[in-house]
This record gives structure tokens, sequence and C-alpha cells, in this order.
């Protein structure tokens, strides 16, 4: 009997840290399984990187862009890593009782939703290392070197786990997988109500001012600066405050959605 019990004592999780590379390490293996849920992540940025620059690249002067390529990468940054994540197959684990199986699971319940957050995170940074490419390709280099390219790596990996909070908070609460399908068009709003076409001075009327309001603004301006204008600690700062309060704001919504999916499970 003292035996078993010691196996059972030594087969218990060894904490927060186990249980969050256990959910994020489960969550990486599901993607690479379904990688037809994360290649639209590499499609569409570069589709919209071609077409802007094609179309566009010409009223660069006219509005104050020196090299239009560079001031579009950090557009095709954004679309690259917002919306990648496993919310869609956290809505399955939901309906096919996974989810249920791990709140009786000695397992940390923080762990299930910051494990998936990880997880996010290590896919929007892979999948924005082929947008990057695609810069160094087209000619676009960082006024603030090989240290700015990993920062600004950085901010675009934030801003997508920030955002992700929406679609989680979505799932959780839903369980629907149209619900969670649709989530992404939540970022249609930040994506097009800013900068993403010219510079915020040549912004005229209601998109003006709805651009000084929208997160992305700061989020691109930050990104901008390592590329153009070198280490502009003012433009880091606000793209940074920027995705905090997006992060709290959906970071928030999606606890309390996963608080009340425990209360009900």
């Amino acid at each position: 009997m003292t035996a078993v019990a010691t196996r059972r004592a030594t087969a218990r999780p060894a904490g927060f840290a186990t249980d969050l590379m256990s959910i994020a390490g489960r969550a990486l293996r599901g993607a690479l399984r379904e990688p037809e849920a994360v290649l639209p992540a590499l499609v569409i940025p570069i589709f919209f990187f071609a077409v802007n620059v094609g179309a566009l690249e010409n009223i660069g002067p006219a509005v104050g862009i020196e090299d239009y390529r560079a001031f579009q990468l950090p557009v095709a940054i954004i679309f690259a890593v917002t919306g990648v994540n496993r919310a869609q197959a956290l809505q399955q684990d939901i309906v096919g009782g996974y989810f249920d199986r791990l709140l009786i699971a000695p397992v940390k319940r923080s762990a299930l939703l910051l494990g998936l957050l990880v997880a996010d995170f290590v896919l929007v940074i892979v999948l924005s290392i082929p947008v990057l490419v695609l810069g160094a390709v087209v000619g676009v280099e960082y006024a603030t070197g090989a240290a700015g390219l990993i920062v600004f790596l950085l901010i675009a990996g934030l801003w997508g786990i920030a955002f992700n909070g929406f679609s989680y908070a979505i799932a959780l609460r839903t369980a629907s997988a149209g619900a969670v399908g649709a989530s992404f068009i939540l970022f249609f709003p930040f994506a097009f109500l800013t900068t993403t076409f010219v510079p915020e001075d040549a912004l005229t009327g209601w998109l003006a001012t709805v651009a000084v309001y929208n997160p992305v603004t700061y989020v691109l301006a930050a990104l901008r600066s390592l590329i153009s204008e070198g280490w502009d600690a003012a433009a880091l700062a606000g793209g940074l405050v920027a995705i905090l309060i997006v992060a709290v704001v959906s970071f928030t919504l999606s606890t309390l959605a996963l608080r009340g999916r425990i209360s009900r499970g």
C-alpha cells in the first residue's frame, strides 16, 4: 500500500508551470496536425501586402511616405499575427467534453487559458518570420538594426495574443463554432479604421477621429518607427500602452468567461 501511495503522490502535477506547458504543448501539437487552420495567416498578409504596394506605392510621395513598402510591412505583420489562435480547438474541446475532464483534473484553472496564449505566442512568432523574409526580399531595412527587428517581432506577437483574448472569451462563453469563426470580424474595424494606407496626418474627417482612438494606430506607429525612424521612445511606449489596454479588456472578458464556464461545469 505504501508503494502504491508513493506512486500516486509522484504522479501528481508539479505545479502551475507544468500545467501551463502541458496545455501549451498540446495546443501546439494540435496546430501542427491542422495546418489549414493557420496557413491563412500567411496567405492573407502576403496578399494584402502585394495588393497594397502594387496599387498604392505611387501615392507614397504625395502623402509624405518615402518607402511605401516599409510603410506597409507593419500592416502585413499585423494581419499575420491577428486571429491566430486555438479558440476553435477550445470550442471543440468544450463541445466534445474534453474541457470538462480537464476541470475535474488537478490542473490549475488559470493554466487552461494562459497555456493557450503561450501556444499562440509561439505560433504568431513563427508565422511572422515568412512575412519578415518577404520584407527583406523587397528591400525593407531597419533603422534600428537587428535589435530593432527582434523588438518589432515581439511587439507584433504581444499584439497578437492581446487580441486573442476576445476569441477565447467568445469560445468559452458560447461554445459555438460559428461564433468563434466569426470572431475575426472584430479585427476589421481595428485594421481599416486606422493608418493602414496613409499616415495619420493625411487622414481627414471622421476617419481621422476614429484613428486617434484605435489602438492599432499606435501599434503601427511603433512598428514603423523601428523601420524608418530609429529608437523612438514615445512611439514605442504608445504602441505598448495600446497593446496593454487591449490586453486588459480582452483578458478580463476571457477570464470572466472561463470562470463562468467553470461554474457551469
